[in-house]
């Protein structure tokens, strides 16, 4: 039976073009006030006012929801390393006791603590853990996520990592992209050799991942001391080759020319952005490469620096907004938070800045022509708040506004005392 959203007072539609938003594009929401949204075997068959929704011919036979305050696409969230076994707690006290990176590191602490961790979790127990977490996503509007591996750096705990994600979308309604981020980090018993840790990832984890269709997307972290633009190019070149989509973490720490590496391998996103020229923003408009910017890991780092939002707007490239939901530098899974943070310290509007986190987000994952926006076709992914006016979403923070969030047409999130149900007599 189809299924009757209304009493809406503010709907954001986001209806145009389906493609990545750019510029001026960023802020055109699509409101409409008074609306409602009519659903049929999880798929949206008719947005807009409520008047002319409720005309539409299976609106009368359908079951009808009766909501109020603001109505927008579920949140994408492009960017998060969601399985970790462990957070980093103690990582958390010394930092905070004015330890530094080094310090952490030297401690046993770090990305190291979390490979460790990952190593030993059996998979069953890290499947588990994943759906708990994505009941969190849930209950805060985000209804597609991006998961990363990158904690394992063995072949062993990198295929565990992905086949938990597999197993975990079982358990969960919060629907999950694997990215393969083998890349992420060089091991312990690798002892610093970049090039000889790539080759085995790339003879060995990355064919394997490919012929199990174990993960949508391949990942890679080119930074200082990590891995190298010219490293960069040639593995994504490959993971393109063997069917995985190109994306990366670039200009994070420092410019070292990530980003034109990855876009030389055809990237679909390129994720931080926080030191990007303006020769890299130039390539990413050209290649037409979305920026997914995470500005609540520089909040919790307790950074100044953010990414350059307004300049990368302002030059035509499409901008997403993202967790980067990770145990060491983003213990953070409410997009509400990162919209507060994107409009307070990277200059966006609200506007913008709930685009970022829908419509492109989507993009941002190659399924913006099914999820991202409410119009007719698109999968009734939903999230309700309590607000006046979706500004609010951005305005208040450190609390969760959303009390009903759907997926696919079904209710997977509600917090009953806001929203009721009233069903045909």
């Amino acid at each position: 039976m189809a299924t009757l959203f209304t009493g809406i007072k503010q709907l954001l539609t986001f209806a145009g073009d389906k493609a990545p938003r750019q510029g001026a594009a960023m802020r055109e929401v699509g409101l409409v006030k008074n609306a409602a949204v009519l659903v049929d075997s999880g798929i949206i068959v008719a947005a807009g006012s409520r008047a002319a929704v409720s005309r539409h011919r299976l609106a009368k036979k359908a079951g009808k929801i009766e909501v109020s305050g603001v109505c927008l696409p579920g949140f994408v969230d492009s960017h998060t390393h969601a399985v970790f076994a462990e957070p980093r707690l103690k990582d958390f006290s010394m930092r905070t006791a004015g330890a530094s990176y080094q310090e952490i590191k030297a401690a046993g602490g770090g990305i190291t603590s979390s490979v460790g961790a990952v190593r030993r979790q059996p998979q069953r127990a890290m499947a588990e853990q994943l759906a708990a977490r994505a009941a969190g996503f849930l209950e805060c509007g985000t209804t597609t996520a991006e998961v990363k591996s990158g904690y394992g750096l063995n072949m062993e705990s990198e295929l565990k990592i992905l086949r938990a994600v597999r197993e975990a979308q079982k358990l969960t309604p919060l629907e999950m992209l694997p990215t393969l981020l083998a890349a992420h980090s060089v091991p312990p018993e690798f002892n610093g050799e970049a090039q000889k840790y790539l080759d085995y990832v790339t003879a060995g984890i990355l064919p394997k991942v490919a012929a199990g269709k174990l993960a949508v997307f391949a990942d890679i972290f080119c930074e200082k001391g990590y891995f190298t633009p010219e490293q960069t190019t040639a593995y994504l070149k490959e993971a393109k080759r063997l069917g995985l989509t190109p994306k990366v973490h670039s200009e994070q720490l420092s410019n070292c020319g990530g980003t034109r590496a990855a876009i030389a391998a055809g990237v679909i996103s390129a994720d931080h952005a926080d030191h990007v020229y303006a020769e890299d923003i130039a390539a990413m408009r050209e290649a037409g490469t979305i920026a997914a910017l995470l500005p609540a890991s520089n909040f919790y780092l307790g950074l100044t620096k953010y990414p350059p939002a307004r300049e990368l707007i302002a030059a035509g490239v499409p901008v997403a907004l993202a967790t980067d939901f990770n145990p060491g530098t983003c213990p953070c899974w409410n997009m509400q938070f990162v919209l507060s943070a994107a409009c307070t310290h990277c200059g966006m509007t609200p506007e913008e800045a709930i685009c970022a986190a829908t419509v492109n987000g989507a993009w941002a994952l190659g399924i913006g022509g099914r999820v991202g926006s409410v119009i007719p076709g698109m999968q009734a992914d939903l999230a309700f708040f309590a607000t006046e006016d979706y500004r609010e979403l951005c305005y208040y923070f450190g609390a969760n506004q959303c009390v009903m969030t759907v997926k696919k047409g079904k209710i997977v999130y509600e917090n009953h005392p806001v929203s009721h149900r009233r069903r045909p007599c």
